[in-house]
């Protein structure tokens, strides 16, 4: 066993992982990185990387069919978009990212990391062998997240694909079924669909996307059924089994349905089991609690820091790597001294966002942009809230495309009249995002917004009809 000593170890080479190392390594401290898979984690090989370069060109495909006089095929190059995608994903080898680790100044440590006294981190090396590191100023965990597969009887026995399996399968099944209508779930039943998959989505709510504004849903289930998907809604699976000609999943209305594959996309839960928390009186499986500078509560020195899915605050690669920044410019600056106590909000070393300004994008068509509150979270929240919601028809969005449907929302906080939620729904809304964010981190008063002028004609100049609608 041999014993090297960094100021700072990162469990986890994921998107997270590398920023908190490289932050830390920025601020003139030592940094490794320890990773028992790829450096570059779950979204460069599996997941955003690789499900965005499957959906890219069916949109690309159905934008073009929106316009006149625009010649597009009858159906996708399935191989192409194939390979296509396995360059995004530098065909699963990682020494692109390992290069860029190293020439950071990080040093990249191959094996599984688990804690194993204050500060210390033990690593088995896929050999067997046992190397033991020590961080002079702290250990941060970023080991993400993984699949969540709800208990019902016969699953488990049963081969399905997990997100994994269905962003870098090669051949493309004659027959899908999708069990859950998250964001996974609806974003691969349509690129499958798109590459010729007869997709059956069975979604256990009233409408997929549940979570957000009710009419997210009602407008991305009918993108779904234009491609062909069918959509089973408020359905239960009673059990699942591995039939001859694939899977079988019997629901509790009586309906069976047989496909080649099963892709589960029920959820998943912070990687922390296997990490050695329960030393220091943490509960493996579940969320590591931090403050916004990253220190996990709860474990006594303040030298355990954790960032991204692990912390359960804001499970999107954006926001993880955001938060590791803040991470990693903190421990440099609380080993120069720099920082002692909390960080300002709003800072650089808090991730104050993650509680109110959290912007995604789910990639399917019609997209969706949504950042900050749902109306009913502002509501949950106490604040006095008025919504408008307007259809997305604009000059620019008829140039865009004919017949563009799309609908957006804005929830305004009127005792201090700002912004505290957004969210568009429709072809290429991805791109309103971020004035929406900018919107709300900078709590800008609604009527200095109406001097934000959008450009015409572009999209855009929905953010002038929400405000017409608010009345100014």
């Amino acid at each position: 066993m041999t014993t090297d000593s960094f100021d700072v170890i990162v469990i986890g080479a994921g998107p997270v992982g590398e920023n908190a190392a490289a932050r830390a390594v920025r601020g003139g401290l030592t940094a490794a990185l320890v990773e028992a898979e790829r450096v570059g984690g779950e979204c460069s090989y599996w997941a955003c990387m690789p499900s965005k370069a499957l959906l890219r060109p069916g949109h690309a495909m159905a934008a073009a069919r929106r316009l006149p006089g625009v010649p597009v095929g009858e159906q996708l190059d399935a191989a192409a978009v194939l390979a296509r995608r396995d360059e995004f994903t530098s065909h699963w080898d990682d020494a692109g990212q390992v290069g860029w680790a190293e020439g950071a100044g990080i040093a990249v440590i191959r094996g599984h990391g688990r804690l194993s006294g204050p500060r210390e981190v033990t690593v088995r090396a896929a050999d067997g062998s046992v190397r033991t590191l020590t961080a002079a100023h702290a250990v941060v965990v970023c080991t993400g997240s993984v699949p969540v597969q709800p208990p019902i009887p016969g699953l488990a026995e049963t081969p399905t694909w997990g997100s994994r399996e269905a962003t870098s399968a090669h051949e493309v099944p004659g027959r899908l079924a999708v069990l859950g209508g998250g964001v996974v779930g609806v974003e691969l039943a349509q690129a499958w669909a798109r590459l010729g998959s007869q997709v059956t989505l069975v979604v256990s709510q009233d409408r997929p996307l549940a979570r957000f504004e009710d009419f997210v849903g009602d407008l991305v289930a009918d993108g779904l059924r234009a491609d062909g998907v069918e959509l089973l809604l408020g359905a239960t699976t009673e059990r699942v089994s591995a039939v001859e000609d694939g899977v079988e999943l019997v629901l509790a209305d009586g309906k069976r349905i047989v496909a080649d594959q099963l892709l589960v996309a029920t959820g998943r839960r912070p990687a922390t089991e296997d990490l050695g928390v329960e030393l220091f009186g943490l509960e493996p499986g579940r969320a590591l609690t931090v403050d916004d500078s990253g220190v996990v509560s709860g474990v006594d020195g303040g030298w355990l820091y954790a960032a991204g899915d692990v912390t359960g605050r804001a499970p999107l690669t954006h926001q993880g790597k955001y938060a590791a920044r803040a991470v990693g410019d903190a421990i440099a600056a609380r080993a120069a001294g720099s920082l002692t106590g909390d960080p300002e909000p709003w800072s650089g070393l808090a991730s104050t966002a993650d509680h109110t300004a959290v912007p995604q994008v789910v990639f399917t068509d019609p997209e969706v942009a949504f950042v900050g509150r749902t109306a009913e979270q502002a509501r949950q929240a106490g604040l006095d809230v008025r919504v408008v919601e307007i259809d997305i028809a604009v000059a620019g969005s008829s140039l865009h495309a004919d017949g563009y449907t799309g609908k957006a929302s804005m929830v305004v906080d009127e005792g201090r009249r700002v912004l505290v939620g957004l969210t568009f729904v429709g072809p290429d809304v991805a791109e309103l995002l971020h004035a929406a964010t900018i919107a709300i981190v900078g709590e800008v008063p609604i009527d200095r917004l109406w001097h934000a002028v959008p450009a015409y004609p572009t999209i855009s100049e929905v953010w002038l009809r929400l405000l017409e609608a608010y009345g100014l």
